[in-house]
């Protein structure tokens, strides 16, 4: 991909707050590209900045800002644009504009897109703006219907139930997310950090929700081969073997790329990142998700054994005996499983074992005498 794209060696990081000394790192950073790297344009959409990001899980992440100067009334008409679907539909059309452009890089791209979109306003300050305390006081009724995207005034109880849910770090930062959008009132390097964050909560929600949508429709499509069997499936045996295996690749398949998006992002010593990722996290459901996957996984599991049993409706095949006394046994002769064996200290009846071929050839000596190999 960075070939195609023509990109160094660099890639995205993740911008911590400021005042926290954390070891936060991604484990596999993701690719981030703007529009003239692309070759992409917006017009039609002054104002507009994109910038895409790629994570290595399949999630495609297209970032559009609009700057602006004004109050919060400006801020609600930009809510409401968000809203009406044309900066969404704007999204999905650069989204497969890229896929096609890097075509050639990706692995099992899917012809129908999942998506998820979420706006955030936020308000930057040069480090000695007002407090998170006054600013609530004057303008919480504003952020409430900011956040739920409503020209007319919350109710007392649902304006306390929006701004409950938020952090602060320091006395003039604030973070209120939710479960469609979030407001940011930091500095630049603040508010830059927080959308770094929250736009990792949403990737990993758009990633379970994939994973939850695949299992349902493998599972449906595997257990609705198992109703039908087909002529050559039951000659052979391999009903329940074809299904089984279905079900190892997709199992092993899932909890490799459940594996891969949990430990995407490592936070650690830095309190702030992590309880913001966390309150972010529970505002979108992403706990919810995450046990919907897990649960069909466990349901799953269990049912990889009985799917590797001999199918009951094909045929058997007929184990393999000897037939009839074996000639003159000899010490050291390589004999058949299941009959006598003569060494000097004896005839002794070598065990059948299913495990073992019709004929072995080798031989191995004991204390006794010449032996039959086991194996």
């Amino acid at each position: 991909m960075r070939a195609l794209l023509g990109l160094g060696p660099g890639a995205a990081t993740l911008l911590r707050h400021p005042s926290v000394p954390p070891y936060v790192r991604y484990a596999n950073p993701p690719i981030q590209a703007d529009a003239s790297t692309l070759g992409l344009s917006l017009d039609g959409h002054p104002g507009l900045d994109l910038r895409i990001r790629f994570y290595d899980y399949g999630v495609v992440s297209v970032a559009l800002t609009r700057t602006c100067a004004g109050d919060f009334a400006e801020l609600h008409a930009l809510a409401r644009e968000a809203a009406s679907g044309t900066l969404e539909a704007l999204a999905n059309d650069l989204c497969r504009r890229c896929a096609e452009r890097l075509a050639p890089a990706l692995v099992e791209p899917r012809a129908s897109q999942l998506t998820e979109d979420y706006v955030v306003a936020a308000l930057v300050h040069d480090g000695a703006g007002a407090s998170a305390a006054s600013l609530l006081r004057e303008h919480g009724t504003d952020i409430a219907r900011l956040l739920r995207v409503e020209a007319a005034d919350l109710s007392a109880q649902e304006r306390d139930e929006v701004l409950q849910h938020r952090l602060s770090y320091l006395a003039n930062d604030l973070v209120i997310p939710s479960w469609n959008g979030a407001f940011v009132y930091d500095t630049a390097a603040g508010v830059v950090g927080a959308l770094e964050l929250l736009e990792f909560a949403n990737s990993q929600l758009l990633q379970f929700r994939y994973y939850d949508q695949r299992l349902e429709a493998d599972l449906r499509r595997i257990y609705a081969r198992l109703q039908k069997t087909r002529w050559h499936e039951s000659l052979l045996g391999r009903r329940h073997t074809s299904a089984a295996r279905e079900l190892h690749a997709l199992f092993i398949d899932v909890n490799e790329l459940i594996d891969r998006t949990e430990n995407a992002l490592k936070l650690v010593g830095d309190v702030y990142a992590a309880r913001l990722l966390g309150l972010a996290s529970a505002r979108l459901g992403l706990e919810v998700w995450k046990h919907a996957v897990r649960d069909q996984l466990d349901t799953l599991d269990p049912h990889l054994p009985l799917c590797r049993r001999p199918d009951r409706d094909g045929p058997r095949r007929a184990p393999r005996t000897h037939r009839g006394p074996h000639p003159a046994a000899r010490a050291g002769a390589l004999l058949p499983r299941g009959d006598a064996l003569a060494t000097p200290a004896g005839t002794r009846a070598r065990p059948a074992d299913p495990r073992c071929r019709p004929r072995c050839r080798r031989a191995s000596a004991t204390p006794a005498g010449p032996w039959a190999c086991p194996g």
